[in-house]
């Protein structure tokens, strides 16, 4: 490894986690350094061919369409040399050293990194003065302060550490930027204090994330490290955010599911030669095809790997091209729904071999309340990341404080492709019409949606909020949490090896249901243990189990009566004895949860989807 290399991320962590501008802790040469994840530009300077050119790339139609982009681009990975001796290939992506303050953790002075002693090549700056009195003769490496600046549309600055102190007048360290000292004195944030060791002002830590106190204080500097020479003006006040806290980054993903007719083999295997041949004008498609067949050897031999004439494969393009403009880019999951409904013997050979499932008889136990029961024996999922939000989840595509991860838009974006499997599960449509229509069920959803339609409005101002949180969202998402932990208990599966997929949108809308799925590209997604639990002798059994554990808290009353979810999570009845799971796991980040809706409260048992199963087992 090279001496200025920080380190390895997991491919998948690229696009979720870690991607462009997130703060990722490595271990360098010595110590531990902190740095930003550059923007997308760096991908094609470090990796070429730039773009879609470059072999490891990812199609998915219909994601392609809502995102409009012409394709994804999987996060590079070094290829081995042509040597033959093994060695990788030089070259790598790019962070930038963030924050550029720095402790000595020895002697607690802080200051920028320009400030301390250095090794060329080495990212990792010592402390000179408590290096030569160290009495091991080893480095005293200095490490990332724990406090930085973000603001809600996604700029990051370091703390303004020479403003908080509150320096004495006269003092030369004000204008010279110097060395300060940060000291733990006592417990808690109140206990860490800022010295100026040139005036001896020095300021507790209390309070410094308090909106009131920043309130006065200066605007944001508009600063974006991850994307070179692209700062800009913002007009907002910045929060103090420690280093590694949840919120200051989350990612915007977005996914689909590769469905019928919307496989991607034939620009799979077209691969490059794609984009020129759907470019070409349809009446001169075919003639373009013979052409260029008879002037590209390599074309040539992707046509008889095919196994079609020129016309064919004018006509397989044609119909792709057509197919696309049937997508609905509103909403793509309403057409994965209609698929997991639909026979199963609908799919060709070919469009198996990415999707295919296994219809199962509703279980006797439980049909009253479940009308679909599908195994999904085998996924793929494309999941892209086009932004990130910082302080608050993000809500919708459309909002403006979204980040951008390149200066300039880009025909392609960071995407990961996983295969899977999973059981889907759809609740009878005119049983879950009757409930939603109960008085007690329709108010519980409105308090939830207004707190999150409140919330929305103080971080967006004017307008509406791009969703509204219906009943039959709740129900669904709950019941999906509860199934998930569940199978987590009778197949094996870790928790964080499953996710979810929602079904539902607003009252009396078409969709109520779920899917349970793996998305991982280790063995936990291929060994066929969790599609099995999916088959009718034992999904009623899982079923019944998971809505009978979920009855009862270890929590309770004080988990039943809304009194332990966080009021930021706009849940109800909902805490990590019952119902949460880990957030990767989840796609809405543990929000809109409530037990109540399942199972009922011992006030108003009505109010539960499943409180007549209870009342059967």
């Amino acid at each position: 490894m090279a001496r200025n290399d920080l380190g390895e991320l997991r491919r998948a962590a690229l696009v979720s986690t870690f991607g462009p501008g997130s703060v990722v802790d490595f271990r360098g040469s010595g110590g531990a350094v902190s740095g930003v994840l550059a923007g997308l530009e760096t991908w094609d300077e470090a990796f070429p061919p730039a773009g879609l050119a470059h072999s490891q790339t990812v199609t998915e139609r219909r994601l392609q369409k809502k995102l409009q982009v012409g394709g994804f681009r999987l996060p590079p990975v070094p290829e081995s040399s042509s040597s033959g001796q093994g060695k990788e290939d030089s070259k790598r992506l790019v962070a930038v050293r963030f924050p550029n303050w720095l402790q000595c953790p020895k002697c607690n002075k802080i200051g920028e990194a320009n400030s301390w002693a250095s090794l060329p090549g080495n990212p990792t700056p010592y402390c000179g003065e408590c290096t030569r009195t160290n009495e091991t003769g080893q480095r005293v490496h200095v490490i990332p302060v724990r406090f930085v600046m973000a603001c809600e549309n996604g700029h990051l600055d370091d703390f303004p550490w020479h403003y908080w102190v509150r320096h004495k007048d006269g003092c030369r360290n004000a204008r010279q930027r110097g060395f300060l000292e940060l000291k733990s004195e006592g417990a808690g944030i109140a206990g860490v204090v800022v010295r100026c060791p040139e005036c001896g002002a020095r300021r507790s830590m209390e309070g410094v994330f308090s909106k009131k106190m920043w309130a006065n204080g200066p605007n944001c500097s508009g600063k974006r490290p991850w994307l070179e020479d692209a700062d800009e003006e913002c007009a907002l006040k910045p929060m103090p955010v420690q280093r590694g806290a949840s919120n200051l980054y989350f990612p915007v993903v977005e996914s689909a599911l590769s469905i019928p007719p919307w496989t991607p083999n034939l620009r799979e295997k077209l691969g490059n030669y794609w984009a020129p041949l759907a470019n070409v004008y349809p009446d001169n498609r075919l003639e373009f095809i013979e052409r260029f067949a008879s002037t590209d050897p390599s074309f040539k031999y992707v046509i008889d790997g095919l196994g079609k004439t020129a016309t064919e494969l004018a006509e397989l393009i044609e119909m792709e091209l057509q197919l696309d403009k049937e997508i609905d880019i509103d909403d793509l999951r309403l057409a994965e729904y209609k698929q997991f409904r639909a026979s199963a013997a609908s799919a060709d050979d070919e469009e198996r071999f990415e999707f295919e499932i296994r219809r199962e008889e509703a279980p006797s136990a439980v049909e009253f309340l479940i009308s679909d029961v599908v195994r999904a024996v085998r996924l793929r999922q494309v999941q892209a990341i086009c932004g990130f939000t910082r302080i608050n989840p993000p809500g919708d595509l459309e909002e403006s404080n979204i980040a951008q991860l390149s200066k300039t838009k880009l025909p392609w974006l960071p995407a990961v492709e996983v295969r899977g499997e999973g059981i889907f599960v759809g609740l009878d449509l005119e049983q879950v019409d009757a409930w939603e229509q109960r008085p007690i069920v329709r108010e519980r959803a409105r308090q939830v949606n207004d707190d999150y339609a409140r919330a929305w409005e103080e971080r967006n101002g004017e307008g509406n909020p791009p969703r509204v949180i219906s009943a039959r969202f709740l129900l669904c998402h709950t019941l999906s949490h509860i199934v998930m932990k569940q199978l987590t208990l009778e197949c094996g599966y870790s928790s964080s090896a499953l996710q979810e997929r929602l079904y539902a949108d607003v009252e009396g809308g078409e969709m109520a249901g779920f899917l349970i799925y793996t998305a991982t590209s280790d063995a936990d997604g291929t060994l066929g243990g969790l599609q099995r639990q999916g088959r009718s002798s034992r999904f009623g059994e899982l079923f019944v189990n998971a809505v009978g554990s979920a009855e009862w808290c270890s929590s309770d009353p004080l988990c039943i009566e809304d009194l332990m979810g966080a009021s930021a999570s706009f849940s109800r009845s909902a805490c990590h004895a019952c119902v949460l799971v880990p957030e990767t796991a989840c796609e809405e980040f543990n929000h809109f949860l409530d037990r109540g809706m399942v199972v009922g409260t011992p006030d108003e048992p009505q109010l539960g989807y499943c409180a007549s199963l209870l009342e059967k087992y």
